[in-house]
């Protein structure tokens, strides 16, 4: 398996960072998160998103949208609310969401 960023989008497009600090509770934890990748890869719009956690705990994923109304409706999607509601009582110490709307864009890529 290769590891690469997700490529470079046209903008304009959204961004949603999420960085985490998580607690030592893990149940349900990988299950919800395995259904929430399938969940918000239904969502139109849903371009894809790149996620790391440092070995001192922080997380960071960020999640890439077409436009704001594809990332109101992974907001809005009621399995996705239950999740983050179990989020903050049992698996979060801490976390911060950024929004935002992408005006530039561009990659590279090592040949071979």
């Amino acid at each position: 398996m290769t590891i690469k960023p997700m490529p470079a989008f046209e903008p304009p497009y959204v961004m949603a960072v999420f960085s985490s600090v998580r607690t030592a509770e893990d149940s349900g934890y990988p299950e919800t998160l395995a259904r929430m990748n399938e969940l918000v890869r239904e969502i139109p719009g849903f371009l894809g998103y790149d996620s790391a956690r440092t070995p001192g705990g922080l997380g960071i994923t960020v999640g890439y949208f077409r436009d704001h109304d594809a990332l109101a409706q992974w907001r809005q999607d009621l399995e996705h609310q239950a999740a983050m509601e179990q989020g903050r009582a049992e698996w979060y110490e801490s976390y911060t969401l950024h929004v935002a709307t992408v005006e530039r864009s561009r990659g590279f890529e090592r040949n071979g």
